[in-house]
């Protein structure tokens, strides 16, 4: 294939997942700059491998590779032991809210999801971030995470399951 045409395919294969891969990284990661340079890195990496696209998902491929590449940084940091920090998703507040209040509750409530889920062990953390940020079917978690479906499906019980006690007890404390 061309030059021209395998960059035609790959913009057409990996391009509209980019939010998507930027999202995963930032949360597995939980800085914003190393996410950045993740995606970068996994992006350049998937173009130069492209080759071995064979008409999987694009979405679930590229992610996959986001994934590997974060765990590789996230083993280096381990070694080097540099920290991490939290970053944030949007607002919840629905554009038409203007009560106060309303704002006020929104924000501790984001506040407290934000931090509930970034306290959580990295597989629980991801395959929240997989299902219930990026929508993924199971099936697609099982292939990005490279486990078996049963454990996907497992490790997603258990990260609610904390996900809620860590919110009740912030709750009631």
């Amino acid at each position: 294939m061309p030059e021209k045409d395998r960059r035609a395919e790959f913009d057409r294969v990996a391009l509209p997942h980019l939010d998507a891969a930027y999202n995963l990284a930032r949360w597995l990661l939980r800085h914003d700059q190393d996410a950045e340079d993740v995606v970068q890195e996994a992006y350049l990496r998937a173009f130069q491998f492209f080759g071995s696209f064979h008409g999987e998902t694009g979405r679930a491929w590229m992610l996959k590779i986001i994934r590997n590449t974060c765990y590789t940084r996230l083993a280096g940091r381990r070694t080097s032991g540099t920290s991490l920090e939290n970053t944030e998703i949007g607002e919840l507040a629905a554009p038409g809210d203007a009560d106060p209040a309303v704002l006020l509750e929104r924000r501790e409530d984001r506040q407290m999801l934000l931090e509930a889920v970034a306290g959580l062990p990295i597989e629980f953390r991801e395959v929240i971030v997989l299902r219930e940020l990026e929508e993924l079917s199971y099936r697609d978690i099982a292939r990005i995470a490279e486990v078996p479906l049963g454990t996907v499906m497992s490790r997603l019980a258990r990260a609610r399951e904390r996900l809620q006690d860590i919110l009740d007890g912030k709750q009631q404390g």
